[in-house]
């Protein structure tokens, strides 16, 4: 269904797509402007300048949300996040990356986004020194430490760390290949397999040892190699 253009009630007010994109006028004051404020909040040391705002900032404690989507089941606490979830619906993008001009639907996304032009990494693993861009990057790279396979097949006893592993191994059981190469027949379940047959194609050796002058089309062919130099005999 399409929403664009279309006026939608939010509490007692109604809002079109103009006024979605200029949400951010709706905030009364910029406390930073103000010194005085009296309002305490009795669950935190925060403070406001105006009553308004502390009601505001209790539904954090309370987890109230007052802010029901019309078109869905999602509520939230404050009015801003409402008009941009409203934007997801209609399929708006109003905030748009300084560096690239990609547009956004809302906040959230433009700051992930923007942490590609940055390099930054803030989500770091207390258990090694990998850092992450995303929370939730950092939290599939937990499982590699903690051993956990949340994800289960249901055609089979296998479970895996990531859901991507798990829909990579679901065309097992499905025998899908939508992966096809473009100079011959053949198909594969895997991007990574195809990309790995193209060499093939363009006899490409990508894969160099650091010891002789020889290079390999397979990760696995150079490992191989590696074992005449350090003349490890693994099966012996």
């Amino acid at each position: 269904m399409n929403f664009r253009g279309a006026a939608i009630e939010v509490g007692e007010k109604s809002i079109n797509s103009e006024q979605s994109c200029q949400s951010s006028g709706l905030t009364l004051h910029s406390q930073a402007d103000i010194v005085d404020k009296p309002y305490k909040c009795s669950q935190c040391a925060k403070s406001f300048a105006i009553s308004k705002l502390l009601n505001k900032h209790l539904r954090v404690h309370t987890e109230k949300k007052p802010f029901n989507c019309p078109l869905c089941d999602k509520s939230f606490s404050k009015l801003s996040n409402h008009i941009q979830h409203i934007r997801f619906h209609r399929g708006e993008k109003c905030l748009t990356c300084s560096v690239c001009e990609k547009s956004f639907g809302n906040s959230f996304l433009l700051k992930r986004h923007s942490q590609i032009h940055t390099g930054e990494k803030p989500f770091s693993c207390s258990l090694c020194e990998k850092s992450f861009s995303q929370s939730s990057t950092l939290k599939e790279h937990l499982r590699v430490h903690t051993g956990e396979k949340p994800f289960r097949c249901s055609l089979c006893e296998k479970s895996f760390s990531q859901s991507s592993h798990l829909k990579d191994h679901s065309k097992v059981h499905t025998r899908e290949k939508p992966f096809s190469c473009s100079l011959c027949e053949k198909s594969f379940s895997r991007s990574s397999n195809l990309r790995q047959h193209s060499i093939i194609h363009t006899r490409e050796k990508p894969f160099s040892c650091s010891l002789c002058e020889k290079s390999f089309s397979r990760s696995s062919t150079l490992r191989l190699h590696t074992r005449v130099h350090t003349r490890e005999k693994p099966f012996s």
